[in-house]
């Protein structure tokens, strides 16, 4: 999948959970939700790639 068709993708999901979805506060509060989960992720994936590279730097000295 290219970066076009994800953000398509993502577009055309935002857009039905919004239909689903029709008090603002419900809503607003998945939206951060979501935020709040995909923060985590790209620390989760930040802290692996460091301690990665922690692990690769150890093994060469």
């Amino acid at each position: 999948m290219n970066a076009c068709e994800i953000t398509a993708s993502i577009t055309a999901v935002a857009n039905a959970i919004a239909c689903k979805i029709k008090n603002d506060n419900e809503l607003a509060l998945l939206a951060s939700v979501l935020v709040q989960l995909g923060d985590t992720l790209a620390t989760i994936t930040a802290q692996r790639a460091l301690c990665d590279c922690k692990c690769i730097t150890n093994k060469t000295e």
